[in-house]
Order: structure tokens, then sequence, then C-alpha cells
């Protein structure tokens, strides 16, 4: 326990992020139940903000149930790029106070502040520092957990939200667990955890004093790790973020396309957004990867490795292209459930021009670029994306 006293560990996990973001761009939707996500009828709900959860709306819930739980909600389709702005916001807060972050997801991370103690103060006077910092540059709010480890601090985290900090004293780790339902620690689902309340199990604190014999035949070779997260102890170290190795994005259609002028202005859609996130973030890509999900959900993917690093929309739309009309040859008349384009090989740019772009495509994104960038979420496209636009 001496190790870990020496540790200090914040999870952070903004507040129904999405739904704040838009509520934050769009005040009229203060205080209404608002909901984030696919609105075709295959579409899920990605967040739903508090007042619209009192509904029983939740992630991944299928918004068609969304819809029927609540109708007069908010149903927005997501923003993505405007929530990677905000979350990079966020995260320039973070690493003002320790570079050891491991990011788990645009609105959540785990921070190793063990190093930042004798600069900033206390795990406590930290987490409330971030938290106000986080109010006051973007708007938004955030739930923070502290405690000697990852394991207590996200289980901290989700304590008191929204708004939320909560501190995990290491002298009462099990006061604090032994009360909690199975279900809290990582890894016990819906699958398990009838199974241990078969056995008499409900809380940690009874699965903790429970004799291992017994719950092995429930948790396998799975039981000496529940039994350390029982009694509290997670030894995993925080791992700061490293660069992305590849970078994607894809689209489930709300009815299955046949219709190619549809699917090449998705591939453009998806090349504007994948070189956009490498441009910003000074990479380039060696590798195009297209990935494409037909009506009887088998899934394919093709790649190809370009002659130069790039990071031009019009040199990774003709490649990923080019892929999808080599299997487009042999499937005219199969209808696409999902299609998805993305790159890997990432390597930093320090070239002042690749061999793979011309400098009239570079001229050309840095226009995209500037205008896209003052102006916020995305104002300038490819007109042929303009086909699936809404």
């Amino acid at each position: 326990m001496a190790q870990n006293l020496q540790r200090a560990i914040i999870h952070v996990d903004m507040d129904a992020f999405y739904a704040s973001v838009e509520c934050l761009d769009d005040p009229a939707l203060e205080g209404l139940p608002v909901v984030v996500g696919g609105l075709g009828p295959r579409g899920v709900v990605a967040t739903a903000s508090y007042q619209a959860r009192a509904f029983g709306i939740h992630s991944a819930l299928p918004m068609s149930r969304a819809k029927r739980l609540c109708p007069q909600a908010r149903f927005i389709r997501p923003r993505m790029s405007r929530y990677r702005e905000k979350s990079a916001e966020v995260f320039a807060v973070f690493r003002d106070f320790t570079p050891q972050v491991e990011s788990l997801s645009l609105d959540e991370a785990f921070l190793d502040v063990s190093g930042s103690l004798k600069l900033f103060g206390s795990p406590l006077e930290i987490g409330t520092r971030i938290k106000n910092r986080i109010k006051t540059e973007t708007g938004l709010t955030a739930s923070v957990g502290l405690a000697h480890n990852k394991f207590l601090a996200k289980i901290a985290s989700d304590l008191d939200k929204p708004d939320g900090l909560v501190f995990i004293d290491p002298e009462k780790v099990h006061a604090f667990l032994d009360p909690m339902p199975i279900s809290r620690l990582w890894g016990i689902g819906s699958k398990t955890a009838p199974r241990l309340r078969a056995l008499g199990i409900l809380t940690i604190g009874q699965l903790r004093r429970t004799d291992k014999s017994i719950i092995q035949p429930v948790l396998g070779n799975r039981t000496a790790h529940f039994l350390r997260l029982s009694d509290g102890e997670d030894d995993r170290e925080v791992e700061p973020e490293r660069p992305d190795q590849s970078i994607s994005h894809e689209v489930t259609f709300d009815a299955n396309v046949i219709e190619p002028d549809i699917l090449l202005a998705a591939l453009q859609k998806q090349s504007e957004d994948v070189s956009r996130r490498l441009r910003a973030q000074g990479l380039m890509a060696s590798t195009v990867v297209v990935k494409i999900r037909d009506a009887g959900f088998n899934t394919v993917t093709r790649s190809r490795s370009m002659r130069a690093c790039s990071n031009s929309t019009r040199t990774l739309y003709r490649m990923a292209r080019a892929l999808f009309e080599t299997w487009r040859e042999s499937h005219r008349t199969t209808p696409v459930r999902l299609l998805g384009m993305g790159v890997s090989g990432l390597e930093p740019d320090h070239s002042a021009g690749d061999l793979a772009d011309s400098p009239s495509e570079q001229a050309l994104d840095r226009v995209f670029d500037s205008i896209n960038k003052r102006w916020g979420e995305v104002k300038i496209v490819h007109g042929q994306t303009l086909k699936i636009r809404r």
C-alpha cells in the first residue's frame, strides 16, 4: 500500500459530451432532452443529455426506441469534427498539469499527476483546478475521480455525475467499495452477475470475503483478478497517448445503397475528413484502406500502398476510389450497407511538397483547411459530397 500512496491518478469523464457540445452551440437546447446519434432507421444513440436519460434513453439504444420513449426530445445527428475540436481544448487543459495522459476516447482520460503534486498541490486541488479550467475554457462540465489507481479513479468519476468530484482515501478503500454492487467491477456483466448473485454474492465486499474455491467455477481463470479489484488493487500504469497508428471514417447507410454516385460521394466525404485530420496532426499516410459491408453483413477490406506518402484529399480519394471500383467490378448489383475509408502507415509531415501531391493539390487543401478552421464546423466541401450531405 505504501507504493500506492505515492500515486495520484485522476479519471476525467466529460458529462454527456456530444449533447453538451450541442447545447453549448445552441443555447435554446439547454434544459431540454437532447439525443445525439444516427437518425435513420438503423441509427443508435451516441449520447443523451441527462434530461433525456430520465426517460430511459442511453448510449447504444436504437434511435427508434429512443423516439418512442421521448418523442418530444431534440434528435441531432453527430458533428464529429466539432466534437474533436472541443476535445482538443479539453486535452490541452490536461497537458498543462501532466504529460502522463492516457486518452480513452474524445471525452475521457486517465491522468497520472504523481509528479505534479509539488507543483500544483494535492490530488484534490489538482482535480478541482482541472474541472474549473475545463468549465472556464470550454464551457463544458466534467466529472472527476481521484484515487491511487485507475480502477478506483474510474469508479469515483461515475459516482456523482454530472459535474462531480470524488476523492477516494487510500485508507478507506474497503469502506468505499464493500457496499457497491458486484456489477461495478470491470468485467462483471449481464451474464456473470446473475451467477454470482445465485451464490448469494451481491456486493463487492461479499465477493472479497468469499472463499476462492466457491467463486472459481463462475469466474474461472479471472478469479484472482476480480479478487484483487474487490480489494481495491490495480497496478496498471497510465499509458501516455501515442500518435494515431491509423485514421478512418465510415458510414452505415440508413438503407442499403447500390447507386454508384451515392457510394462515391460517401467515399469523397470520408477522404475529406481523413485527409483533414492528417493535416491537422501534421501527418502523412502511406497506405489507403477501403472497407465495404454488403446487405448480407459480409465485410471486405482492400488496401494499397502509395508510391509516396500523402495527406492530399484528392490523392487519398483517387486511391480509395480505385480500390472501391476494383471491388465493384464483380459486385455491381450488390447493395452496400456500410462503406469506410482509412489510412495507415502514418509518419510526420517533414516535407514541403511530396511527390504524390502536386503543388496545386496542396494549395487547394490549404484553402479548404483555412476556411473550415476559420468558420468552425465544415463550411466548404467538394461538390460531389453534396449528394449525401443533409
